[in-house]
């Protein structure tokens, strides 16, 4: 079976990893975090959702706008992962971990946003 060429991006499969990750640790959050356990996940997984759908738009415009929004939900991430810190939900290693990977990704997304840039 063919793949899509979204699935072929390192940025794509970079963002599916961190958002399986992601999703694994915050399992393990007591159910008075459920609401912080939901805003991360969405944050995290609407990372590699979005990529895939600015991949499939046909117009630089469009495919930028995606990029965008797939970058502005990994900034989300930074302060839901400072509050699960403090709130002992995720470890200072988890925490260094998971944001050096959002720090590649956003890098990533904002070169392929340069890419797409139509002067």
């Amino acid at each position: 079976m063919e793949g899509f060429i979204f699935e072929k991006l390192n940025v794509y499969q970079k963002a599916l990893i961190l958002s399986i990750d992601v999703c694994k640790i915050s399992s393990d959050f007591p159910i008075k975090y459920k609401r912080i356990q939901d805003q991360l996940i969405g944050a995290i997984i609407s990372i590699p959702l979005n990529i895939a759908e600015g991949n499939g738009r046909r117009t630089p415009k469009d495919k930028i706008n995606f990029y965008k929004i797939a970058r502005s939900s990994s900034f989300e991430c930074i302060p839901l992962l400072d509050i699960c810190y403090a709130l002992k939900l995720i470890d200072a290693a988890q925490k260094n971990n998971i944001r050096i990977e959002i720090s590649t990704i956003s890098k990533m997304l904002s070169g392929l946003m340069k890419f797409h840039r139509v002067e």
